[in-house]
């Protein structure tokens, strides 16, 4: 009997952590199965809440092609549209609610920039001299820029051809051609990521240049003040005045504004209407700390058509963090 008895608590033990382990699986498969559905549910969320941001940053693309088109068909005057001035196109940033959120965009007139592939080198001189580059290095760096989009493969005094490039740990040739896209200007010997980019509140080169304006002259009308002191004789004071007085009562007239020293910049300068607009927008939801950007770029055609010669979603722009309510 008492063998039998042992043989029964011996089951009933194994059948006790039989119990235990089934119930441990259990609970585990459980807990597994609920992390797995908050997981889905939170992905599910996150999901929904990108795309009305990327939705709202859509829309402020949209909204910001009808007013440069808005601006087009209105050349000459001081637009107002339902009580209020149209966008200006000098990156000014701007911000609009709706019912979901609010969605922030800036303009930048293309005209108002260098053209990378039009300029004199003169401007670029004066643009990385304003900028704190000591002459020798300003000088290189230009000559290299004109050497990478020239045709042929001969050196300027201070420049950079193939030979150069090909002789670097990670060789490549000279493009020998325009620049496609102002990231390019990395492979130019001189330039830096800084250079280009900027930072600690500096802008970069890239705020400042572009491949789009298919001109080698600085539009007045929407040039930042970087740009204007790059125009071979321009001076503070006459970069003040025009950025005082060009949004005043267009048409800006620099005739009257700076007198005869007008002469000298009129080579290098221009007042006509620009063709080509950047577009900056972020979608935000309530309460985001960080939006959805948007960057592109448009060239306005004939009879109030546009294309667009760049498009990228998402992207990293400064007004994709607002923190503004």
């Amino acid at each position: 009997m008492s063998r039998n008895f042992i043989h029964l608590r011996n089951d009933q033990g194994i059948a006790l952590l039989l119990v235990l382990w089934v119930l441990m699986v259990l609970m585990v498969m459980a807990l597994s199965f609920t992390y797995l559905t908050r997981t889905e549910a939170l992905g599910a969320l996150s999901f929904r809440q990108t795309v009305e941001r990327k939705f709202l940053a859509e829309a402020g693309i949209e909204r910001a092609v009808m007013e440069i088109l808005y601006r087009r068909l209105n050349q000459g005057a001081k637009v107002i549209q339902e009580d209020r001035e149209v966008w200006r196109t000098d990156g000014t940033p701007y911000r609009t609610e709706t019912g979901t959120g609010h969605y922030s965009v800036r303009i930048i007139d293309e005209g108002g920039k260098v053209d990378i592939n039009r300029t004199p080198d003169v401007i670029l001189r004066n643009l990385l001299h304003n900028r704190g580059l000591k002459q020798e290095d300003a000088d290189m760096i230009v000559d290299a820029i004109m050497d990478w989009r020239d045709a042929d493969d001969l050196h300027r005094i201070n420049g950079a051809e193939s030979d150069y490039y090909m002789s670097l740990p990670n060789p490549y040739k000279a493009r020998n051609a325009d620049f496609e896209t102002l990231e390019e200007l990395l492979l130019v010997k001189g330039v830096t990521a800084e250079l280009l980019y900027g930072g600690a509140g500096t802008k970069g080169l890239i705020d400042l240049l572009t491949i789009n304006s298919r001109t080698g002259k600085v539009n007045l009308n929407s040039a930042p003040r970087e740009v204007l002191m790059a125009v071979p004789g321009m001076s503070a004071e006459d970069a003040d005045a025009i950025l005082a007085n060009r949004d005043a009562q267009p048409p800006l007239n620099v005739t009257a504004l700076i007198g005869k020293n007008y002469t000298v910049l009129a080579p290098f300068v221009d007042l006509a209407d620009s063709t080509a607009f950047s577009i900056e927008s972020s979608g935000h939801r309530p309460a985001d700390k960080t939006g959805y950007a948007i960057r592109a770029t448009i060239a306005l055609e004939q009879n109030g058509k546009f294309r667009y010669l760049y498009y990228k979603s998402p992207v990293t722009i400064d007004n994709a963090s607002d923190t503004s309510n």
